[in-house]
């Protein structure tokens, strides 16, 4: 009993390290899923499919790259392997990689494109490497192919500059065990400032599925999580683990396909539905990654980087100038505008990097003479959305009704698209 009443103080206590609190500060990230399913119109390949499938002439890691800046994206990630186990880098493991495929005439590099031009981007550059290799034939035999993955993952660890996030998938891994001591090693060594995705002692974890929702509450401490979309079984993560464990939502913008399939614009999400997916993960205090493909040219589809412009351009068109913000600490923060306004969204932040205290809130408006209670939450931690109906308000205050401490609010602001003042007092 003592200790389990050391461990939940242990987790009220919670402080996120400098490098989770950027990565959280960072918000949305482009997922981008590419390699021989691409050519083969699947979503999983059983490591069959020839190299020789694999010619993108185009290929323009920019134009990927690009497009996610330009929609307010902050940082990629790229699939180096995915479950077929075909490499988008000339790797020495074996020859089930870009070196055998007529693209370049085996001279090319996804992974060094993709790096160099999140470098000129100035954005962050994660990778993701499947842990399950269908093609490998030594994955029989646990103790070779956890040597065979260490090479693979220490290969992009050290060849293509400082990652932002390494993604461990743990679909097809059900049951099975890697050596994640050695591999949490491997990154702690070469890329110590990377965010673990959700497997050995992970920095950040997998929300739990791949709809894009974080469910609310949604808070930043976690003891496990799911492993994959086929097990319901928790992950047994190493004891080393932190407490302070973020949440990212990945989702594709084509519903249900991660990669690119041919005539397959009518399952572009819209972009109501891209705004419904941003409250309910960025808006619930997770983190976005937003999974866009390249087509077997090696080109993000017109109209997948419309929506994505789109979806950036309405993210900021809603929320990009308060009509009125303050910072405080204390359980009743209160903005009193110069004149009536008509609001329609509230953002909440705490200041994490003293941990999640926030544990009820409420927000009230002074309209009429009166105040009058609009939204009843819980959790705030790095970011909370409350998207209201329009009302026109004098006041709003912010009450917090329970904390693990005195709540400290980074961020209180308001916003409406009619409005007779753009200017609140604190």
């Amino acid at each position: 009993m003592e200790h389990e009443l050391k461990q939940e103080a242990d987790y009220l206590s919670a402080l996120p390290t400098p490098e989770q609190l950027a990565w959280q500060d960072m918000e949305l990230g482009l997922f981008c899923h590419f390699g021989i399913n691409t050519f083969c119109d699947q979503e999983w390949g059983e490591g069959k499919d020839s190299p020789e499938l694999f010619d993108p002439q185009q290929l323009d890691a920019r134009q990927w790259v690009r497009t996610a800046k330009q929609a307010g994206f902050r940082y990629f990630v790229l699939t180096a392997k995915h479950h077929d186990g075909f490499c988008l880098w000339p790797t020495s493991t074996t020859d089930y990689s870009v070196a055998s495929s007529p693209w370049k005439h085996g001279q090319g590099d996804v992974v060094r494109e993709c790096a160099d031009a999140c470098r000129e981007e100035g954005i962050g550059f994660g990778i993701y490497l499947s842990p399950w290799d269908r093609h490998e034939l030594c994955y029989s035999d646990p103790e070779r192919y956890d040597d065979f993955y260490c090479r693979q993952l220490e290969e992009l660890l050290t060849g293509y500059g400082p990652l932002v996030e390494i993604w461990f998938d743990g679909a097809g891994s059900e049951g099975r065990e890697y050596d994640w001591r050695r591999i949490m090693r491997l990154v702690k060594q070469h890329q110590p400032e990377a965010m673990i995705f959700n497997m050995g002692a992970p920095t950040i974890r997998w929300v739990g599925n791949e709809d894009g929702l974080a469910p609310y509450p949604c808070w930043n401490t976690a003891k496990t999580a799911k492993g994959s979309m086929f097990s319901e079984a928790s992950l047994q993560w190493l004891p080393e683990t932190g407490a302070w464990v973020p949440a990212e939502c990945d989702v594709p913008i084509r519903k249900d396909h991660w990669f690119w399939h041919p005539n397959d614009e009518k399952s572009l999400l819209s972009l109501e539905q891209l705004m419904d997916i941003y409250y309910r993960s960025v808006g619930h205090g997770a983190t976005l990654l937003l999974n866009v493909s390249p087509d077997t040219r090696g080109l993000l589809p017109e109209v997948d980087v419309n929506r994505l412009l789109e979806f950036g351009e309405e993210i900021r068109r809603r929320l990009a100038q308060p009509l009125a913000e303050t910072s405080d600490c204390g359980h009743l923060i209160e903005l009193e505008l110069s004149a009536p306004a008509v609001i329609d969204h509230v953002v909440l932040m705490e200041d994490i990097a003293y941990g999640e205290r926030v544990r009820q809130y409420t927000l009230e408006v002074f309209a009429d003479g009166a105040w009058k209670e609009i939204v009843h939450g819980s959790a705030i931690g790095h970011k909370k959305i409350d998207v209201l109906a329009p009302v026109r308000i004098e006041k709003i205050r912010l009450q917090i009704t329970e904390a693990a401490a005195n709540p400290i609010i980074r961020q209180f602001a308001i916003y409406g698209s009619q409005s007779t003042t753009t200017q609140g007092t604190e």
